[in-house]
């Protein structure tokens, strides 16, 4: 057996050896045109970073070098990085391929950031603590619920379109609990609401919307204030309730959908949102979505539960 001395001689001259017969330009993906990282091999023999086939594989299901179909591979759900290509970049070029992996935690540092830039998917309204299944099938949402993924945050904020603008000024941050990936590439997302945000302003990525925003948080109120805001929010518990007993089929239908209503709060001010039991209700109610959008911006859990009340009471008042 060689001793570590020799074993480093023997490195060496592997590391010149190959060092003279390749180039870093044998070693970019000809998609970014960067050296590789993270490398896959398709069915086909062709390779490229994982992500940057992986975004092609978005558009349509081809290699993108020779068109081959790579169906079954995506269907796989598998991409095994090229070990080989790995171990030949570290020993030719181990300080190319330092700094090539300091720019992706760059990059991954910076979608990373949960009020600047966040991503928004522009679709429905969602709600703290009610859960939100979504089908994922665009190609710029495929990519970035890939992100969330891949940063760890698992978040993304949710708003609705609004006339004249890109999306609504207020939003809720999503949470990924569980993904199911289908053989296409399209997912079903089951996430969850998390804070509600204000929109500061508006900007893209790769195709997808993003914002900088900050997050609403009720404001707290103590004393007598406090003992008025318990009763209001018990007697409209109390609504809800009979509500949900006594609504006419449809409502019955929701409840099915939906589940039951929430149980009350002990704590009405624990929450920056408060009681997820408002929330899940005014998912549940025949409203428009500019007013539950108002609902949503308010933050006044007073204003929020009186307005409740205005609703329940005449939904109970309509003749079945």
């Amino acid at each position: 057996p060689l001793d570590n001395e020799e074993e480093t001689a023997a490195a060496k001259c592997t590391q010149l050896c190959l060092g003279e017969l390749l180039s870093i330009s044998d070693l970019e993906c000809s998609l970014c045109i960067r050296m590789f990282f993270e490398p896959v091999t398709t069915p086909c023999g062709h390779t490229f970073c994982k992500e940057c086939l992986e975004r092609c594989l978005d558009h349509r299901p081809n290699c993108p070098l020779c068109k081959q179909s790579l169906r079954e591979y995506l269907k796989a759900g598998r991409y095994n990085p090229t070990v080989l290509l790995q171990d030949i970049m570290l020993a030719t070029f181990p300080a190319q391929l330092a700094e090539r992996r300091e720019m992706h935690q760059a990059e991954m540092a910076e979608l990373s950031n949960l009020t600047k830039n966040i991503p928004i998917f522009v679709c429905t309204m969602s709600f703290p603590g009610i859960a939100c299944p979504l089908h994922v099938f665009e190609p710029r949402y495929r990519l970035m619920i890939r992100r969330c993924q891949e940063t760890g945050t698992r978040r993304f904020g949710m708003c609705i379109y609004e006339n004249g603008k890109s999306f609504a000024d207020y939003g809720c941050m999503l949470e990924i609990r569980q993904i199911e990936l289908l053989a296409d590439g399209r997912s079903l997302v089951d996430t969850i609401g998390r804070r509600r945000f204000r929109v500061l302003s508006r900007g893209h990525r790769d195709g997808y919307h993003t914002a900088d925003i900050e997050y609403l948080e009720d404001r707290k109120v103590a004393g007598e204030e406090l003992q008025e805001l318990q009763c209001l929010h018990e007697s409209t518990y109390r609504l809800a309730q009979r509500f949900c007993e006594h609504g006419d089929l449809t409502s019955r239908h929701i409840l099915m959908q939906h589940g039951p209503l929430p149980e009350m709060e002990e704590d009405i001010q624990a929450s920056a949102d408060g009681p997820t039991w408002c929330w899940w209700l005014i998912s549940i109610l025949p409203l428009d979505p500019s007013y539950q959008l108002n609902l949503f911006s308010c933050t006044s859990l007073r204003a929020r539960l009186l307005q409740l009340q205005r609703v329940l009471a005449a939904l109970l008042q309509q003749p079945p």
